[in-house]
């Protein structure tokens, strides 16, 4: 009798792989719903509100690296917009992580170097006045007003517990591509349960 209560009895694995199943369940039907693609846009839009109110009420210039970080957050809210079109459907899913991953690396790349940037300022690493766009895109000439940079990128304006804007910004980015890691698998899955956690 105490053999088979043994055997009854859950083991420690099993409980963890219940509870590891059951979550990334759960994140599948999460990465499969609007909401999480529209917390991923909502993110993209609080952060560009955020770049306006720094240039146009503390009124700190941004410079040509923080307008094409501004542009790698629009990527990301792109993408956003893409899943939110139809989550439901796994190449809706795929392009909107597409765009969630490019973005999000490009904008991790450009802040680590304007963190360099700031940190090690050389007369031989210095940042153009104005973005080097396709001549067929030429963005700060049709939007000025948010993609138009007038400041240096030496120059370190804001400090947030002793933390620069470059350096926050390297925080966001990698919090992004985290965000991604974790749901990349339920969001390349084509059920709510995909058989790689049965």
């Amino acid at each position: 009798m105490s053999s088979v209560q043994s055997k009854k009895r859950p083991t420690f694995e099993g409980v963890f792989l219940l509870i590891w199943s059951s979550l990334l369940t759960a994140l599948t039907r999460f990465a499969h719903s609007r909401a999480s693609w529209f917390i991923l846009t909502g993110s993209a839009i609080a952060l560009e509100a955020a770049a306006l109110y720094f240039q146009y009420v503390m009124k700190l210039d941004p410079c040509v690296m923080c307008i094409y970080q501004r542009l790698a957050v629009f990527g990301i809210l792109a993408a956003g917009l893409i899943g939110m079109t139809a989550p439901k459907y796994r190449i809706v899913r795929i392009l909107g992580a597409l765009g969630w991953a490019v973005s999000a690396t490009w904008g991790l790349k450009l802040a680590l170097a304007l963190v360099d940037m700031q940190n090690n300022p050389s007369p031989f690493s210095t940042c153009s006045f104005l973005p080097e766009f396709p001549a067929w895109m030429p963005l700060h000439e049709w939007f000025p007003s948010v993609m138009l940079p007038t400041g240096m990128c030496t120059d370190v304006p804001w400090q947030f517990m002793g933390v620069t804007m470059a350096e926050w910004m390297v925080v966001a980015f990698s919090g992004y591509l985290v965000a991604l890691l974790l749901f990349i698998v339920p969001i390349l899955s084509g059920s709510n349960k995909p058989s790689l956690y049965k």
